[in-house]
């Protein structure tokens, strides 16, 4: 590009200005970008910027933060100190002829990173197929006198999610406030958006974008910022969280229709103490999105059940990934056998290293996953970390096509349990907000068990010997797709 410069000294001085540029760039790259960052996402950026400099600096001015407008992490440290003074005097539950040795240490780290309490005792049901999920919904919507409470990372209106939004439409008639948050940026990418909106609006329902990209109204922040939750509370008293899309199993794309894909999630129903701990943060969202502070009552939900839970949110507005630190201890807790399924495995190093780990020191590890992927790729950066995984000896099951296996739980001794929206990924620790839960118990983790069964007869093994005789083209993109992980 120099070369084609005139041989003028307006020429040698531009060349001479475009060189002195480009190596204050790179220099600025080293002073900057390392900071408070992982060093491989630290190397994956500056390996971007020494590249190509001026573009480098671009896409990590749009995307190498994950900071939410300053206006909102206001409110989320006025909200997290509220949280801590109600909750202050209200001790964590734990049963000690149920509870494991570790636990107190680790409730005591949630409290510290989000405030809330484990409770005792909450009754769950997983359901985990969709007319049943949605069926679920519907009848705990169908008792609500005062209020229901809807999050989801996506709504769509459809056939197969008809008896929700009837459902809706039956309470409103009721007079029951219903508000709804869904995510702006993904919201809009799929089909029938204006026909969702249309039928909440034309039901009387309250309903906002969460996270909004309008830069011309001045709502700007890291495009790629998603809230990730999916929840569902109805009057204090029965709440609903997990995995699930409030959209057809097809996601309603042409593409997917065609090759029969369709995704396989899992839902947890709650009742009890815990609820309230759901609620509280679909009103912190709403806050956060409205300006509008809801008063949840003064409903008693009572103790059905003996599952001892807490909630634990996460995402940019906290100061520490709390999804992360959650999995970390209990990966490095376990001593007999761990059951991870995960759609989107993309771990970091110290994720990576509990794993491989656990397994050494002759934990039972397996992961259930997809035999196919939706995001090209993610997929392939999954795909790269198989081999490691295998020859420390976890059991990988492979989720047969065209199902796209998207539930997200992990099961640790037989004992105590994880289940919420958070996947095994950078995105999901960092750029998400999630909402997991700490379930304690044999109760939960034995349901949660003979789900991941009912996923091994439907999915193959994945042995070494097999992945290493995989086409080299496949290797390829593997290895690419790597390197760009800790970006994405």
């Amino acid at each position: 590009m120099l070369d084609l410069l005139p041989d003028t000294g307006l020429g040698q001085g531009l060349t001479v200005a475009i060189v002195v540029v480009d190596v204050l760039l790179r220099i600025a790259a080293v002073a900057v970008v390392p900071y408070n960052r992982r060093p491989p996402a630290a190397m994956a950026w500056l390996l971007l910027i020494m590249v190509q400099p001026m573009l480098g600096w671009i896409i990590f001015a749009t995307l190498g933060h994950n900071r939410l407008p300053r206006g909102r992490r206001r409110k989320m440290r006025a909200l997290q100190g509220v949280i801590g003074e109600v909750t202050r005097d209200i001790p964590d539950e734990e049963d000690p002829e149920r509870s494991v040795e570790w636990l107190p240490g680790v409730l005591q780290m949630l409290r510290a990173q989000t405030s809330l309490p484990h409770l005792g005792g909450n009754a769950c049901v997983v359901h985990d197929e969709f007319d049943d999920q949605v069926a679920s919904m519907v009848r705990a919507i169908d008792g609500a006198e005062r209020y229901v409470h809807v999050e989801f990372y996506l709504i769509v209106a459809s056939e197969r999610t008809e008896p929700f939004f009837a459902a809706l439409e039956r309470a409103r008639g009721r007079d029951v406030d219903v508000r709804v948050l869904v995510d702006h940026v993904t919201s809009v990418r799929y089909p029938r958006r204006k026909e969702t909106v249309d039928r909440l609006e034309a039901m009387g329902a309250q309903w906002q974008d969460m996270l909004p990209l309008r830069p011309l109204r001045g709502q700007w922040q890291r495009p790629d910022l998603r809230n990730h939750r999916k929840l569902l509370v109805v009057d204090g008293d029965v709440g609903f969280m997990g995995s699930l899309n409030l959209v057809d199993p097809t996601y309603l794309w042409t593409k997917n229709v065609k090759r029969g894909l369709e995704w396989k999630d899992t839902w947890l129903e709650v009742r009890g103490p815990v609820v309230r701990e759901i609620d509280v943060l679909f009103l912190a969202d709403w806050w956060a999105e409205t300006n509008e502070l809801v008063d949840q009552g003064q409903g008693d939900p009572g103790r059905p059940g003996e599952v001892e839970a807490s909630v634990v949110p996460s995402g940019p507005g906290f100061e520490g990934e709390n999804n992360l630190r959650l999995f970390l201890e209990c990966i490095h807790a376990a001593v007999d056998r761990i059951t991870i399924v995960s759609p989107y495995f993309v771990p970091d190093d110290a994720m990576s290293y509990a794993i491989t780990s656990a397994a050494m020191r002759g934990v039972r590890v397996e992961l259930f996953a997809s035999a196919i992927g939706d995001q090209f790729w993610t997929f392939h950066a999954q795909r790269s970390y198989y081999e490691s995984l295998l020859r420390a000896g976890v059991r990988i099951w492979l989720y047969r096509e065209p199902i796209v296996l998207h539930s997200k739980f992990m099961v640790f001794d037989g004992q105590h349990s994880i289940f919420g929206s958070s996947n095994i990924d950078m995105r999901s620790f960092g750029l998400n907000f999630e909402i997991s839960m700490l379930l304690e118990g044999p109760e939960m983790a034995e349901r949660l068990r003979e789900v991941a069964e009912r996923y091994r007869h439907a999915s193959s093994e994945l042995t070494l010997e097999a992945w290493l005789e995989r086409p080299r083209i496949g290797q390829i993109f593997d290895n690419v797709a790597r390197l760009t992980s800790a970006l994405q």
